[in-house]
C-alpha cells in the first residue's frame, strides 16, 4: 500500500505573500549639525561680484561674534563686544542711508563725501577683528597639534596687537590665553569632524578673501 505525505501545516492567516521575504525599510542617515548649519548667514554666500553686500557681511560678522561663544570664557567678553560695536556702527550708517550703503564699498564712498567716518572707523576695526579670527583659525588647522591658545596668541601679536594700546593688550592677551583645549573647540563645532572640517575650510577661505579685499581699501 503507497506511503501518503502527510499534509503540510499551515497557519490559518498564512499566505504565500506573507512567508516571501520582506526587505527592511531603508534607514536614515541623519547628518549631524554643525556650527556653521545652524549660524545666521555663511562668509562664502556673501555677494562680492559689484563689491561686498553690506547686509550679508554683517550678518556674518555677527556669525563671529557667536562662534567666540564656544570658546566658552568670560574673557572672550571684550573682543565680542569690540566687533559687536563696530557692526552696529556700520549698521546704523546702513539704515540712515540704505541706498547709498548697498556695498560696503558704496558706504565707505558715501560717508566720505559726507565727511564722515563713523562707520568706516567701524568697518576698518571689525575687519581686523575678522583677520585676527582669520589668521587664529588657518594657523589652528594648519598645524594639527597645536593647540588654540598658541594659535589664538599668534594671531594676535601679527594682528591686533600693533593697533592696540598699553592698557588695551593685556585684556586682550589674557583672552587668548583662556582658549579652551583644541578638541574641546572642535567638538563644539559639530559631532561629524569630515563635515566640520569642510564647512570651516569653505567658510574660512570666504572670510580670508573679503578680509582681504577690505583690508586692501582701507588700511
Amino acid at each position: 500500500m503507497p506511503i501518503k505525505a502527510s499534509p503540510t501545516f499551515k497557519h490559518p492567516h498564512q499566505t504565500p505573500s506573507s512567508l516571501a521575504h520582506k526587505p527592511h525599510p531603508p534607514t536614515t542617515t541623519t547628518m549631524s549639525t554643525t556650527f556653521f548649519d545652524t549660524a545666521k548667514r555663511n562668509f562664502k554666500d556673501v555677494p562680492t561680484e559689484n563689491g561686498i553686500d553690506t547686509t550679508t557681511f554683517l550678518e556674518s560678522a555677527e556669525s563671529v561674534v557667536a562662534l567666540f561663544d564656544l570658546l566658552g570664557n568670560a574673557a572672550f567678553k571684550p573682543v565680542q563686544s569690540d566687533m559687536t560695536g563696530n557692526i552696529k556702527k556700520i549698521r546704523d550708517r546702513q539704515l540712515e542711508a540704505p541706498l547709498k550703503s548697498q556695498t560696503l564699498q558704496d558706504l565707505v564712498a558715501n560717508e566720505k563725501a559726507e565727511k564722515k567716518k563713523t562707520a568706516t572707523d567701524g568697518l576698518l576695526w571689525l575687519n581686523r577683528g575678522l583677520g585676527f579670527t582669520a589668521l587664529a583659525l588657518r594657523t589652528n588647522i594648519s598645524s594639527p597639534t597645536e593647540e588654540l591658545s598658541t594659535s589664538f596668541t599668534t594671531a594676535y601679536d601679527n594682528t591686533l596687537k600693533k593697533h592696540h594700546g598699553f592698557m588695551v593688550r593685556p585684556i586682550f592677551g589674557l583672552a587668548m590665553k583662556a582658549c579652551p583645549y583644541r578638541a574641546t573647540f572642535y567638538e563644539k563645532l559639530g559631532s561629524d569632524p569630515a563635515k566640520v572640517k569642510l564647512q570651516l575650510e569653505e567658510w574660512l577661505a570666504a572670510l580670508e578673501n573679503i578680509n582681504a579685499v577690505l583690508t586692501k581699501e582701507l588700511e
